[in-house]
């Protein structure tokens, strides 16, 4: 029995923050409702066609749900959800701003009749009707998030910021929605009530940047930029091999650096030139370092670099591409990949961090748009007849 069987999500969702949030939920055993708009469904579906047709940000958000398509506006639609949630336990929402409170799908309007309801209100800048704030109706796409949250100024080269590959301003708050839910439900096991979760995508960015804020408390200067390098720390970070791969090692005290001088460079006289005699001093002569270190690797190839690197005992790894993080060793001798189902066809997955075997998660099919609506419905009272004139009238 997984932790989380015999609970019921119903997730009114789209792009990745609350889809993410819920499919952590259905890989612990909940049952993940997934409402969708008819024809079009979840906008994630039409992101890319990466996967065999199938957009990469939606199988990796939305495995082990069951799609239903509903016009949330159409008038039928206050009926099929007041029958949904008489099973539901969490309500996920991440539409815009004060639209669940005009369908009346707020925690304020549900409470008195489902008290034991836990609603996850998941936005850009926050959505609490007492203290709304002048963002509140803004835009929130993942970059805007991490530009307000101060990440894209502390991230990238001295002379160009960067953002981050991957949605990390939705990662944040999806997860945070995710523990948030976890705790509630662990709060309604004592007190028999739900209650309302209101996270803020900026909220969840700011927490991340803890570091860099205070960092430059009161006035104080902010980290600055340094690639994948380390601001202050030298050598550590990128650098090339000779067969064109690159290699991130990182010295920590000045053992390492004997070691690296003798051991990886196999020039240990370097140890002893007074312009890297500390790491200060080797961090205000970072370019001429850099240049020795360039010159001493590239007359080998990135698994030499590693393996002088491993016997000396000097933190290092491989900057991977994709399809070397598919196949990567690690990953690979731990059994962490699982195949799933999609509609087009079974895919590989990362089992879950944390879960130690994949009998213990739920790892189900991705489902096609409006896949199981005719199933839900049946399970909620609806006649075969009624679904089909739901169906006839543009509701479904």
């Amino acid at each position: 029995m997984k932790p989380l069987q015999g609970i019921t999500v119903l997730a009114l969702e789209h792009a990745i923050a609350a889809p993410l949030c819920t499919r952590h939920l259905a890989d612990q055993g909940a049952r993940v409702v997934k409402v969708e708009r008819p024809g079009a469904g979840d906008f994630a579906r039409g992101y890319d066609q990466r996967v065999r047709g199938l957009a990469s940000h939606f199988v990796w958000t939305n495995r082990s749900k069951e799609s239903l398509t509903l016009d949330l506006k159409h008038p039928q639609a206050t009926d099929v959800l007041a029958r949904l949630l008489q099973d539901t336990d969490v309500l996920v929402q991440n539409l815009a701003p004060g639209a669940a409170a005009r369908l009346g799908l707020s925690y304020e309007t549900l409470a008195e009749r489902y008290p034991r309801l836990i609603v996850c209100d998941i936005s850009g800048y926050g959505d609490d009707p007492d203290r709304p704030g002048p963002y509140r109706d803004r835009k929130a796409y993942d970059l805007l998030i991490q530009s307000e949250s101060g990440f894209v100024s502390v991230t990238g080269s001295p002379e160009e910021p960067a953002k981050a590959g991957c949605s990390i301003a939705d990662i944040a708050a999806g997860m945070y929605a995710y523990s948030n839910v976890l705790t509630a439900l662990i709060e309604r096991g004592r007190t028999g009530r739900g209650r309302r979760i209101d996270v803020s995508m900026l909220e969840a960015m700011v927490e991340w940047m803890g570091y860099p804020l205070y960092y430059a408390f009161d006035g104080a200067a902010p980290p600055p930029r340094a690639g994948a390098a380390h601001a202050t720390i030298f050598p550590y970070g990128p650098f090339p091999a000779g067969d064109g791969g690159t290699v991130m090692l990182g010295l920590q005290n000045e053992r390492e650096w004997k070691a690296f001088c003798a051991q990886v460079l196999l020039q240990p006289e370097l140890a002893d030139d007074a312009r890297f005699s500390s790491n200060a001093a080797r961090a205000a002569a970072r370019d001429v370092l850099r240049a020795l270190i360039v010159e001493g690797f590239a007359g080998m190839s990135t698994q030499e670099v590693l393996a002088r690197l491993d016997r000396s005992g000097i933190a290092n790894a491989q900057v991977n591409q994709m399809a070397q993080v598919w196949a990567h060793p690690q990953l690979q001798a731990r059994g962490r990949w699982v195949q799933v189902d999609t509609p087009a066809g079974p895919i590989p997955a990362l089992l879950p961090p944390g879960a130690v075997r994949s009998d213990t998660v739920r790892m189900d099919d991705i489902p096609a748009l409006g896949q199981h609506t005719r199933t839900i419905l049946a399970g909620i009272g609806y006649t075969d007849e009624q679904i089909d004139r739901l169906q006839r009238d543009g509701a479904l």
